[in-house]
């Protein structure tokens, strides 16, 4: 069984997987290994540290890849997109923000424009700003997010933007995932957390081992983490971590954190630079439950394709019956 769908025509893939930019996870690597699987792999821009883009560029070797950027951070540093174009992606993926400032660049690059939404409001927009594919992401999702439940957001963006091929991303960590966000209307799936825990991945040991260990009900959308940063990410998004001592110390005490922020950003940088996993963040989300090991990224797409092929196999042993067939004389 071959999963076909109007998102692997288009991108010219294998598989209805692609793997999220994660920033300062998703490295040449972890792209690469992706796109090598049949998928399709997308380099983290993230905050933009140019250096850091190029070695990742390079460390994905022939792969056919993308980059995703933090729309909102490239509204500062456009020129990014341009050094990004001359790697010639297969696509760039924009999330949070407008994307309609750049949409007619990446086309000219040669590339496809992927726009991540939380809303069916800015769903239409990316469409009319046009985009080639929409990610439709649930808050289930780790890292930044909004506030509705992909189960409910993915087919309600399938219906808002027609033929637009449409991506579901928020807790989706294996096979069955898939297949459900087919069953939603999607045509693929953008999956980041179950990406988080394989080899090629970028995290450390640690916070891959945590991920496996733990569970998405130790998951919390909160500011903090930004505020620690020194990120002014805009509302509504909030981050999505597992919970741990910084998040419990802060959360639901930010406007608290204003009076020695300087102090807790010296603190934070002490304790990330560490890797000290009680202060600093393991970002994930809710498909948490779903990581029990730390497989290579090509493994994990064959995995999760044979998984959804069995699933859609097994829907297939339901029986509906007409109203009539069950009536009695």
């Amino acid at each position: 069984m071959t999963i076909r769908t109007a998102l692997t025509e288009l991108l010219g893939i294998e598989h209805p997987v692609l793997s999220a930019p994660m920033a300062g996870v998703a490295g040449g690597a972890l792209a690469g290994a992706v796109s090598q699987a049949g998928g399709l792999g997308l380099i983290g821009g993230g905050y933009i540290d140019g250096d850091w883009i190029e070695r990742e560029w390079a460390a994905a070797g022939n792969a056919r890849i993308g980059i995703g950027f933090i729309t909102w951070r490239l509204d500062g540093m456009p020129a990014a997109l341009d050094a990004a174009l001359a790697h010639r992606p297969a696509a760039v993926m924009l999330s949070f923000g407008d994307p309609a400032p750049y949409v007619g660049r990446i086309h000219d690059g040669g590339a496809l424009a992927i726009c991540q939404v939380q809303t069916v409001q800015a769903a239409r927009a990316a469409a009319e700003a046009g985009a080639d594919v929409i990610v439709a992401q649930g808050a289930d999702a780790g890292g930044h997010g909004a506030s509705r439940g992909t189960f409910a957001l993915v087919p309600a963006v399938a219906d808002a933007v027609g033929a637009v091929p449409v991506v579901a991303a928020g807790g989706v960590g294996d096979g069955r995932g898939l297949a459900a966000a087919l069953s939603l209307g999607a045509t693929g799936v953008l999956v980041g957390s179950r990406f988080y825990a394989t080899g090629e991945a970028l995290a450390r040991d640690a916070a891959k081992q945590r991920a496996v260990e733990e569970s998405g009900d130790r998951t919390v959308q909160s500011s903090v983490f930004d505020r620690a940063r020194g990120f002014d990410w805009p509302a509504p998004f909030r981050l999505r971590t597992l919970r741990n001592a910084f998040t419990e110390r802060w959360h639901g005490r930010e406007a608290e954190m204003d009076g020695t922020l300087e102090e807790i950003r010296a603190d934070y940088a002490r304790a990330a630079e560490a890797g000290d996993l009680a202060e600093a963040p393991v970002v994930v989300g809710e498909a948490t439950d779903l990581i029990r090991d730390v497989p290579p990224a090509g493994e994990l797409v064959g995995r999760m394709v044979r998984e959804a092929e069995a699933a859609l196999r097994a829907g297939g042993r339901f029986i509906v019956e007409e109203e009539s067939d069950r009536a009695g004389p």
